[in-house]
């Protein structure tokens, strides 16, 4: 009997019962064990019983006990299991250290600066957009921790702070915005990864500790979209992406459509006989 075949037959994998395997197959040093992994079978699913756990503290020795937790925590649903990887944690740590890097960078900038909700009421372009998108990402990730839906909040965060290097720290307001969603990011982190997340947080010149301070909350004026993009089809071929105000109701959305310039060459002076308006996302002129 081949040996993947004597495995499958007794229900064992190369982590169980690892005495008995090896008594069975006639090899008595447990050297052989990760060869026997590597070419006859998967390694076990990682169990005490199974006797092939494996212990944090030399990754904690090395890393740090936040790289750990958003490791774990980032690896997958909390319900299922998950095998460990050395790359998994390197990837968990490479994060944070980009995040310390990008912080510290601009760390005396930000020190000096402060804001409040009355400054973002006329924002602009970019600077409206990270933050727009910086309220959004909160959002989801209430939602997503309530759930315990951890790996995906994590998943958003790190989104969200690869967009926050499109922010201009040589414009006030841009500081201004690059500075909440730095914090609002800390404080996302904070259940994860506690240590780094006070330490960046006093970086950035606030004395108080995180702890002392309220949880934020999104700005539901900062989620509105005013202006979006909207996809143009003339008899279902996409002819033009058009900038108009949210919300359009189809007559609207088609008075914008027709005075684009690139929308008229295709109609030519033909008669529209039907659109199909899918509000925000879709406009198609059948002619």
């Amino acid at each position: 009997m081949r040996v993947s075949d004597f495995l499958r037959a007794n229900n064992l994998s190369i982590g169980d019962n690892v005495r008995l395997l090896f008594d069975r197959l006639g090899i008595e040093e447990e050297r052989y064990l990760k060869e026997l992994e590597s070419k006859i079978g998967e390694p076990a699913k990682m169990s005490k019983s199974k006797g092939n756990t494996v212990d944090p503290e030399e990754a904690i020795n090395k890393y740090g006990a936040d790289t750990v937790r958003l490791y774990i925590l980032f690896a997958g649903p909390v319900e299922k299991d998950f095998e460990w990887t050395d790359e998994g944690v390197q990837g968990a740590y490479r994060f944070l250290r980009r995040l310390w890097e990008f912080t510290l960078r601009h760390a005396e900038t930000l020190k000096g600066i402060s804001y409040s909700q009355e400054d973002f009421k006329n924002l602009e372009g970019n600077a409206r957009e990270i933050r727009r998108k910086t309220h959004k990402t909160l959002k989801r990730y209430l939602q997503h921790m309530e759930n315990f839906s951890f790996n995906t909040a994590i998943a958003s965060i790190m989104e969200l702070f690869n967009t926050l290097h499109h922010l201009d720290t040589n414009e006030k307001m841009q500081s201004k915005v690059l500075k909440e969603s730095l914090e609002i990011t800390f404080f996302m982190l904070y259940p994860i990864t506690p240590h780094i997340c006070e330490e960046l947080w006093n970086r950035l010149g606030n004395d108080k500790l995180m702890i002392l301070h309220p949880f934020p909350e999104p700005d539901e004026k900062a989620l509105v979209v005013e202006e979006i993009e909207l996809p143009v089809q003339v008899n279902g071929k996409l002819r033009a992406v058009i900038k108009v105000p949210a919300d359009l109701d189809e007559s609207e959305a088609r008075e914008f459509a027709l005075k684009d310039k690139r929308i008229s060459q295709w109609l030519n002076g033909k008669e529209i006989r039907k659109a199909v308006y899918i509000k925000n996302k879709l406009l198609n002129l059948v002619v």
